[in-house]
């Protein structure tokens, strides 16, 4: 057969010629998207421990609510665990009323970091340490200390969980047994730890305020502030959380925010706002959280309604 020029270009481009395997979908497939880190938080409550009265169970009601949607990795107790004079001991009965059969729900089955309050130094404070082997979830290794709340994004968070009522002069003698601890010991250690923290988020806990958006006598605590603030500020600490004062507050100040929520049952009649920030009489909780931006820090009251939230940015 004679190959004309007709003949050689159709068997040129002859669909034969590329074989689809050549160019298989396989090989282009596109890489999948890098997931986002997880938000990682923790609840904050203080001022709870009465037998489940004053709002107490429909506090952790909404904190139960709460814990199923925002997942918290931890829950805090800023102190005064039990009204009116602490425990016993182990085997308290508050440890079941006001503790045990409150938060039962499966969503607060988590690690429960404590710090101490006035009213626990009215009672065993060395039992609320031992209870720590006896609870899955209950965690006050001493009566300070230093934790870490691993982030999403690898790192983590420093927090230093402090025992407040030795620094309260007014304390000494009184039935709030403070003789024998040592502030100036208890501060010493914090300056130093955090000194030696490369944490980006450095975040302190104790009982009592230190500022307040309240401001002025009961709310501010003048001790705290000549021992603390400065330490504080040096250390570069972001938020300041605590209790005792049964309210919401939040304030700022030289860098640090001050939140106060002491609203885990009874809670008490308050005043506008002295400084610029947050004041309510309303029973609640504390959710933070570490998200894209900072933390996200949000009051939500017994009801489930947030009732203000603030975004400490970067970290």
């Amino acid at each position: 057969m004679t190959l004309t020029r007709r003949r050689l270009l159709a068997a040129t481009f002859a669909p034969a010629t590329f074989a689809p395997a050549t160019f298989a979908p396989a090989a282009f497939a596109p890489l999948p998207a890098a997931a986002a880190p997880p938000p990682a938080g923790f609840f904050l409550i203080g001022d709870w421990g009465r037998d489940g009265t004053h709002h107490q169970r429909a506090v952790a009601a909404a904190m139960a609510t709460a814990a199923t949607a925002r997942d918290p990795r931890w829950i805090v107790s800023a102190g005064d665990n039990f009204y009116e004079d602490g425990v016993t001991g182990v085997t308290d009965p508050q440890w079941r009323r006001s503790f045990e059969a409150v938060y039962h729900q499966p969503s607060l089955q988590r690690p429960w970091p404590i710090v101490l309050g006035n009213h626990d130094y009215r009672g065993n404070v060395e039992a609320q340490i031992a209870y720590s082997a006896r609870s899955a979830r209950w965690q006050l290794p001493a009566r300070h200390y230093l934790r870490h709340l691993p982030l999403g994004d690898g790192t983590a968070a420093a927090m230093f969980f402090l025992d407040t009522s030795p620094f309260i002069r007014k304390y000494l003698g009184t039935t709030t047994r403070i003789a024998g601890q040592d502030p100036a010991a208890q501060l010493a250690w914090l300056r130093q730890s955090l000194a030696a923290s490369s944490a980006r988020w450095k975040i302190v806990i104790g009982h009592h305020p230190v500022f307040t958006a309240r401001g002025g006598p009961g709310h501010d605590q003048p001790d705290l502030i000549a021992a603390l603030a400065p330490v504080l500020r040096a250390g570069g600490v972001r938020a300041y959380l605590n209790g005792h004062d049964h309210t919401m507050q939040f304030t700022a100040r030289d860098g640090t925010a001050f939140v106060t929520c002491g609203a885990g049952s009874k809670i008490s009649p308050i005043g506008p706002a002295r400084r610029p920030g947050f004041v309510a009489s309303a029973h609640g909780f504390l959710a933070a959280r570490f998200q894209p931006g900072g933390l996200r820090l949000a009051f939500i009251d017994s009801t489930g309604r947030e009732r203000f939230a603030h975004l400490l940015a970067g970290g």
